[in-house]
């Protein structure tokens, strides 16, 4: 598992042998863990790193723990806290289990206790998060294309915004061109607590330099030449809400500073005017390039690096999760072929198998958008795909990948089967669900069922389809 989907603790106590006992029993759990010694040392870490567990001790220098459970509940409300308490302040420690502790535990405690307290919290984190992660698939409004799949990197990046969506921590969203970095940006912030407050995306590579400051911060009437009256930049536009900055990595360095100063200060200054505004906005970045190679190149800035990569999500790019492939074209067909019985040949499957997709997920879309617009209406066979995808499968047979290259029909026909059994498992046999996860229609999934013969009722995966069910 990569450190961004551990769990995360957080001890806060006075006593620093507390602290590192604490931290030294997570440790052995396998939880990334940190430390505070005050409560507002602690607030300032909850901004910033969002921890799923925190433990606190109740008596604490200036602010109690309970205080900082209700301010650590308004900021992460799917956190877990727990108590540790002295004999003689039970009575507390139980009082703020009804302000929504988790649990408290006495001083001194035995190891072996306190690390069955984190595993039960940390359970119950991981329960709350796979249930809002199921749920939150069918029910988001935001169109999430790309973001499906069964695959173990994509499910990372997913069960990462469930995590993320609720807090105001700077993200940055890494991966190749296509693999869908806005997307998760939207999904980061429409899935959560934010959704009703503005949603801003700006593409840094495609300002021009003379207009980045004014279109970003605004301007003052006769700031310039044409500025025939005062206009609110983007960030303003964005105010309580998030701004998205799409490749990140193209902004000059002079642009850089005013960037950094911005999320320092919590504040910008139009052109041409001599005050500040103040600006409340969550900032998500997103770059296809190698920022860390990029500040040790002296071409983006160090500080401004470290102030954005608070956590970062890396979207996959669609050569390392091809098991995905035969999802995202029903998903695709499903759109551009809604209603029709258009079927994908074993050829032209294998195809996009090998295929190494520089383009990703939009080259995909783009492919089957062109099959169904210049083909049968019947069939998406290899003389239906781009040349450049034919002539891909062409050299494969010759020299084919380990990966990819030895599929037969019968076993793309079985990498299908077990995406669907998969999903029915997760979505526990409920057909809607399993459809909008797989991103097809029910039609579509039924015909599915129906040629694999698999029974869509929970705890019998595999068998017979039931007689009951409607054949499409």
């Amino acid at each position: 598992m990569s450190e961004a989907n551990k769990t995360r603790l957080l001890v806060v106590d006075d006593e620093q042998s507390i602290r590192r006992l604490c931290m030294t029993i997570g440790t052995t759990l396998g939880y990334v863990c940190a430390e505070a010694e005050s409560a507002e040392a602690a607030l300032a870490r909850v901004e910033s790193d969002a921890p799923d567990l925190i433990l606190t001790d109740l008596k604490l220098p200036t602010m109690s723990g309970v205080e900082l459970l209700k301010q650590s509940k308004q900021l992460l409300p799917h956190t877990e806290v727990a108590i540790m308490t002295g004999h003689g302040s039970i009575e507390s420690a139980v009082d703020a289990m009804k302000l929504g502790a988790y649990d408290y535990i006495e001083k001194p405690f035995r190891v072996e206790k306190m690390r069955l307290l984190l595993q039960r919290m940390a359970e119950k984190v991981r329960l709350v998060t796979e249930n809002e992660f199921l749920r939150e698939r069918v029910t988001t409004e935001e169109n999430l294309d790309g973001m499906i799949g069964t695959s173990a990197n994509i499910q990372d990046v997913l069960r990462m915004i469930s995590r993320l969506k609720d807090t105001r921590t700077p993200v940055l969203i890494s991966g190749e061109s296509g693999t869908g970095k806005e997307l998760a940006a939207r999904a980061i912030h429409f899935r959560g607590s934010m959704a009703q407050t503005p949603f801003v995306a700006v593409d840094c590579g495609s300002l021009v330099p003379t207009l980045m400051e004014s279109e970003l911060f605004g301007y003052e009437k006769g700031a310039f030449t044409g500025a025939t009256k005062t206009k609110a930049g983007l960030f303003q536009a964005a105010n309580g809400g998030t701004i998205f900055l799409d490749e990140i990595g193209e902004l000059p360095l002079e642009m850089q500073a005013k960037l950094l100063r911005v999320l320092q200060e919590k504040e910008v200054r139009p052109v041409g005017s001599n005050s500040n505004v103040s600006v409340d906005v969550r900032v998500i970045a997103a770059t296809n390039r190698d920022l860390e190679a990029a500040y040790r190149a002296g071409t983006f800035r160090k500080d401004l690096y470290f102030r954005l990569n608070v956590v970062t999500v890396h979207l996959p790019p669609l050569r390392e999760r091809r098991s995905d492939i035969p999802v995202l074209v029903h998903h695709f067909l499903d759109r551009y072929a809604k209603g029709s019985q258009i079927q994908v040949t074993a050829g032209a499957m294998k195809s996009f198998l090998h295929y190494d997709w520089p383009g990703n997920i939009r080259e995909l879309e783009n492919c089957i958008a062109r099959a169904v617009t210049l083909g049968d209406g019947k069939t998406i066979d290899v003389i239906d795909l781009p040349p450049a995808i034919r002539s891909e499968q062409s050299d494969s047979a010759i020299s084919a990948s380990p990966e990819s290259g030895s599929l037969s029909t019968t076993a793309l026909a079985e990498m299908e089967r077990m995406t669907i059994l998969r999903v029915f498992e997760q979505a526990n046999g409920d057909k809607a669900l399993a459809g909008k996860m797989l991103g097809i229609s029910r039609a579509t999934l039924y015909r599915k069922l129906k040629r694999y013969n698999i029974h869509s009722r929970p705890g019998s995966l595999g068998g017979v389809l039931d007689p009951q069910e409607p054949a499409h």
